[in-house]
């Protein structure tokens, strides 16, 4: 009886460990983070991981297209301030309008970036939901009564 009751202590650990590989976000200053087992996840590396997963796949692709809009804009918009800002420090006749352009186009950035994050978020929770089913179906332990010429035992089977 005792082996029996370490074989569960045993599987229910394993089992326990195989969610370990859940991508987690973490809000910081400017936007997310994405950890997976302590490591730092890119777009790319993101992308990587939901290709398995045509659901998760659709949306981290608009989430990655949606980061070049918005990088682009937002450089865009830098720039139209970065220049008139740049002129007035160095004692030239700066042109605010152009400044004010460029702030215009900085908040052309925000729904791309804000798409961005929506979408990821989303991919991330098709994929841990699916890693989620998939540990608990495929691997759920079932403990069986056997009798055999020696005695009664306890098989678990996965």
């Amino acid at each position: 009886m005792g082996k029996a009751i370490l074989t569960l202590i045993i599987s229910l650990t394993v089992i326990s460990f195989i969610n370990a590989q859940e991508i987690e976000s973490e809000k910081v200053f400017g936007g997310y983070k994405y950890i997976q087992e302590g490591k730092p996840l890119n777009i790319h590396q993101l992308e990587e991981i939901m290709e398995p997963l045509p659901d998760a796949y659709k949306h981290i692709k608009k989430a990655k297209t949606n980061n070049t809009l918005a990088t682009i804009v937002g450089y865009t918009g830098g720039f139209l301030i970065g220049w008139p800002v740049g002129t007035a420090l160095a004692g030239g006749d700066p042109n605010w309008g152009l400044a004010g352009i460029g702030a215009g186009v900085l908040v052309l950035a925000i729904p791309f970036t804000s798409s961005y994050s929506k979408n990821v978020e989303r991919a991330i929770g098709i994929y841990n939901s699916s890693l989620k089913s998939s540990a608990y179906l495929k691997r759920k332990p079932e403990l069986k009564l056997i009798a055999s010429g020696n005695g009664l035992g306890i098989r678990m089977v996965f």
